[in-house]
């Protein structure tokens, strides 16, 4: 029986250092990786039986990751950290928009007025066709961000609101002129949800991606664009001095 036991380990043996030399590297990481968990929740299992709970946790803990069963998790907390990088940020008097550039949705906080502090999602229709209208007599750059928001949550809302142009006193996109005045560096890293001192490559990328987020077609405004076009420039031209 000794004898017997030790042919097969031998053969499975052979067979297995045959198939190690035909699998590829990251297939053999992956199996490697699968076995060592199975073996850290085996121990960690009999461990617990035993009454040894805190090494036994502990082992079923390092199997639960080695598996990847609790991977979804993990992958989701790694995305969400590096989102940050992904994210562009403009700023008026009275409204800050975000731009995720993975996904394309916009988000934005009211800075100043009665909902100081209220995320734009909170607020309902009426409120912020109210927030717009102050927006357009006191922060025409802010009812420009407004209008982009609009369009994304209710692709209707310029049609309606045209029918109380004259009662409210303003029409949608035709408010004020948008200030002289040129973005500083700051501001246009962060419309392009760059660090300070990104290469020229790298603001091109973003210029580009952005650029496909805010087509008209999608949501985007002609202001917003103009936004990245003048972040853009303002980083290129440091560039080349």
């Amino acid at each position: 029986m000794p004898i017997l036991i030790g042919l097969i380990a031998l053969l499975l043996t052979i067979v297995a250092l045959n198939a190690y030399t035909k699998t590829s590297p990251a297939l053999l990481a992956v199996i490697f990786k699968r076995g060592g968990g199975f073996v850290a929740l085996a121990l960690g299992a009999l461990l617990l039986v035993r009454g040894r709970l805190d090494l036994g946790m502990a082992l079923l803990g390092f199997g639960v990751w080695l598996m990847g069963l609790g991977g979804g998790a993990l992958r989701g907390f790694r995305k969400a950290g590096a989102g940050a990088g992904g994210v562009s940020r403009v700023r008026s008097a009275m409204i800050e928009m975000e731009l995720d550039h993975s996904t394309g949705a916009i988000r934005g906080v009211v800075l100043a007025g009665q909902h100081e502090g209220v995320h734009l999602d909170s607020l309902a229709r009426p409120a912020l066709l109210e927030l717009y209208g102050v927006c357009r007599r006191d922060d025409p750059d802010g009812a420009r961000l407004l209008e982009a928001y609009l369009d994304r949550r209710f692709s209707g809302w310029r049609s309606a609101s045209d029918t109380h142009a004259n009662a409210g006193g303003f029409r949608p996109g035709e408010g004020g002129a948008r200030h002289a005045g040129a973005i500083t560096e700051d501001e246009a890293y962060e419309i392009l949800g760059l660090k300070r001192g990104a290469a020229a490559a790298d603001i091109a990328r973003a210029h580009r991606d952005l650029m496909k987020k805010l087509h008209p077609d999608l949501g985007g405004t002609t202001d917003l664009a103009a936004r990245v076009n003048e972040a853009k420039d303002v980083l290129m031209r440091r560039h080349q001095h």
